[in-house]
């Protein structure tokens, strides 16, 4: 059934940069990123070619930034102006089918199986996709064409930027064997880490390995690693999918028992988590997010959320939720910690993932 789906996974070039540097053609060729004030502990949610080169990138501090590229231009985030261009590029992606799944304002999965547009041909749809992006928008993106939606993801990425590239159904398997588990979507740089330790760096080594070994040492990661390792991902791409929260969490590569530790973890997450806030919801004040929660995962696989309302969205909150549940514990180490933040209901989107 998996092989005959046609999904394609889109993703825009540097979206927010390019549509500053669309909107203001001097900064072409120039180091350009979007963010946050260096000031107020902003952080970057894109950045240009240019900027990357000086080894700028996404969630990196914006004085961080300016440290290393002391001429970079750092441009305030413009959220209905991307907002508008986001709606742009979904009214094309219409054209083509009504089975869209957006992932965030510059990304989404489209479901072409049933198109009759282009033959038919779910690669010819791709490039008429980005050449009316190009055409009408002036941006750049980039696509993956594969049956299974975890490769369309990879495959997006693989001739970046303005590229796209192709997984036939006949190549899945051999595709799959060769490819580094640092690829699949949900395998950081911790959990890579943890996983060249334990001899795995393919998806051919997991074929090797046996699944009891990947739930023990990544719990219920290690049964989606198998599933995905062996070509089986039967997930749809879903239209209707509405976000009500937004979190990040971090498998340790180390299991940790000190609570100094998990305060340096706390204070990294949250600002990956101020990051995807600006990157989605810049016209939301942060005092607006005010139900937080922390999640503790221990060594012996079980684990614990706790939540509460508060009066805005501070380090020191999380920092006081984090003293809370610590006392939960009871000697066990800890091998994974989160953070979430509930939306408020205005501003839910289309999304999926709770935890990523």
């Amino acid at each position: 059934m998996n092989s005959l789906r046609k999904i394609i996974h889109v993703d825009m070039d540097c979206f927010y940069a390019a549509i500053e540097i669309r909107e203001n053609p001097q900064l072409q060729g120039k180091a350009v990123a979007v963010g946050g004030s260096p000031e107020r502990r902003g952080v970057l949610t894109t950045c240009n070619y240019e900027a990357r080169k000086f080894g700028l990138h996404s969630a990196m501090s914006s004085a961080q930034a300016m440290k290393r590229c002391p001429n970079l231009i750092l441009l305030p985030v413009n959220m209905p102006l991307y907002r508008q261009v986001s709606q742009q590029i979904h009214q094309i992606f219409r054209r083509y089918t009504d089975i869209i799944e957006p992932i965030s304002l510059d990304e989404a999965y489209l479901d072409v199986t049933h198109c009759k547009q282009q033959s038919g041909s779910a690669t010819w749809i791709a490039q008429a996709i980005r050449q009316s992006i190009y055409e009408e928008l002036k941006l750049t993106a980039s696509a993956g064409v594969a049956p299974l939606k975890f490769l369309a993801k990879i495959a997006s990425d693989q001739n970046k930027p303005n590229g796209q590239f192709i997984i036939a159904p006949e190549q899945v398997d051999q595709f799959i064997l060769n490819l580094p588990l640092k690829k699949i979507p949900g395998v950081g740089r911790v959990t890579n880490e943890k996983l060249s330790h334990l001899g795995l760096k393919t998806c051919a080594d997991i074929q090797k390995s046996n699944l009891s070994f990947l739930v023990f040492h990544f719990g219920k990661f290690g049964q989606r690693l198998w599933d995905l390792s062996h070509g089986m991902d039967p997930r749809p791409v879903e239209a209707n999918r509405i976000r009500k929260s937004l979190a990040v969490e971090n498998t340790l590569l180390q299991d940790i028992d000190s609570l100094a530790e998990a305060e340096k973890i706390i204070h990294n997450l949250f600002h990956k988590l101020i990051y995807r806030i600006q990157r989605n919801y810049e016209d939301k004040p942060l005092h607006q997010f005010k139900k937080l929660g922390v999640k503790l995962k221990f060594d012996d696989f079980t684990q614990t959320t706790l939540e509460q309302s508060t009066d805005g969205l501070t380090l020191a909150w999380f920092n006081q939720l984090l003293h809370k549940i610590w006392q939960r514990r009871n000697g066990r180490k800890v091998r994974l910690i989160g953070l979430s933040i509930h939306l408020p209901e205005e501003k839910t989107v289309q999304q999926l993932n709770l935890w990523e």
